[in-house]
């Protein structure tokens, strides 16, 4: 066997960057147009007004120009002020992340932190509002994908909107990929982008707004502005009537119409149901082989991701190079606290397709038996083959 260690990847089923559908390259490929030009104007509104379809939005939603990172720290920097008490979900690494934001910007800091392989369950939300009535803002991730776990943000919505609060949700590696939008679970800050299923490049933010998030940080002498992290001088960019506060990142632009395309051609319903069938299709098949998810139960597994609990005595690291090495398949590790301890398959995009579970399952039984767990990987196959035919 000659071995790919050197070599490019064959496949990447990373929890992202995620592989991006080969007509969102070619979109990328377009002429990089003047953004001033009436023509990029016009095309710019064309591409907004169809994020605003896909995210299912009565309002225009904001585009900003970096990484979904981009869009959760300007949600914290400019929805958030001293006097808010702010209470945070953490359920995963990137939940617990947003904390640190929220306390750069508030002093008055709540959390409801569970074991990274578990979800916030809407009771303990709806009695830490109720013992702590001064709450003003909520904030959760709902897919945090270093654990392979969803919460329950509808249901959370539902509680913070009865409260008054404010919800921020971080949604970056669930649109697109199952049933959620802004305004189903009432979120006054949704911030997602295309480079996860959507299957586009990394490069930008796509955010739901509500109109009272956008009083509020108006309001916000601290929010920022004339600046990176702004978001309200993005507020009318959408329109080809106003200026842009800087140069937008227009080939990323590009790149995005065809995503949205895509996914709107589809139709959202399909998509959702190709991500969800790869994910239980992996999922049969890493059982029949002997091992285990990461997630407590398979009701909080998210259909975008399946994390892989690293049997005792498996080098994790180790596992991932022999994948890479032996079958051409990239996986992710874990992060923070799941570090060396899950490797993680993403089904996103152009890679949520049913084939993409038995690439899966045999690079990732291939790379366990070699690291000496001998595992039945036609058993598992088999499993995964099984659960496809009977959607067929």
């Amino acid at each position: 066997m000659r071995y790919l260690e050197h070599a490019d990847p064959v496949i990447t089923l990373t929890a992202g960057p995620v592989n991006a559908y080969a007509e969102v390259l070619r979109g990328l490929g377009r002429t990089v147009l003047y953004d001033y030009d009436p023509a990029f104007q016009l095309f710019y509104e064309g591409v907004v007004d169809k994020a605003q379809k896909a995210m299912r939005l009565s309002n225009k939603p904001v585009i900003l120009h970096g990484e979904p990172v981009l869009g959760l720290e300007a949600a914290a920097a400019s929805l958030i002020t001293p006097d808010d008490v702010v209470l945070n979900l953490a359920s995963g690494v990137y939940g617990k992340g947003f904390g640190y934001w929220a306390k750069r910007y508030s002093p008055h800091l709540l959390e409801i932190e569970v074991p990274y392989n578990e979800a916030i369950d809407p009771q303990a939300v709806e009695a830490m509002l109720k013992a702590h009535p001064e709450i003003t803002v909520v904030s959760v991730c709902h897919h945090d994908t270093p654990s392979g776990t969803i919460n329950p943000i509808d249901a959370i919505g539902a509680l913070v909107s009865a409260h008054g609060g404010y919800l921020i949700v971080d949604a970056v590696s669930s649109f697109g990929g199952m049933k959620t939008h802004p305004e189903d679970c009432k979120a006054d800050i949704y911030v997602t982008g295309p480079n996860k299923c959507l299957g586009a490049p990394p490069g930008l933010t796509m955010m739901g707004v509500s109109e009272r998030a956008w009083a509020k940080m108006k309001s916000n002498p601290l929010a920022p502005r004339a600046s990176m992290l702004s978001i309200v001088d993005w507020e009318h960019a959408w329109s080809r009537d106003k200026p842009f506060p800087f140069t937008p990142s227009v080939s990323e632009i590009n790149g995005l119409d065809v995503a949205l395309d895509l996914y709107l051609n589809e139709g959202p319903e399909a998509v959702w149901a190709r991500h969800a069938l790869t994910a239980k299709a992996m999922r049969a098949g890493i059982a029949a082989m002997g091992l285990s998810i990461w997630a407590a139960s398979d009701s909080i597994a998210s259909p975008t991701t399946t994390a892989v609990r690293t049997p005792e005595g498996v080098d994790e690291k180790a596992l991932r190079q022999a994948a890479r090495a032996r079958y051409g398949v990239v996986f992710s590790s874990g992060r923070g606290e799941t570090l060396g301890k899950l490797t993680r398959i993403g089904h996103m995009g152009p890679t949520a397709q049913p084939i993409y579970a038995i690439a899966a399952l045999t690079a990732l039984g291939g790379a366990m038996n070699a690291a000496g767990q001998k595992l039945a990987i036609g058993r598992g196959i088999d499993a995964a083959l099984a659960v496809i035919d009977a959607d067929a």
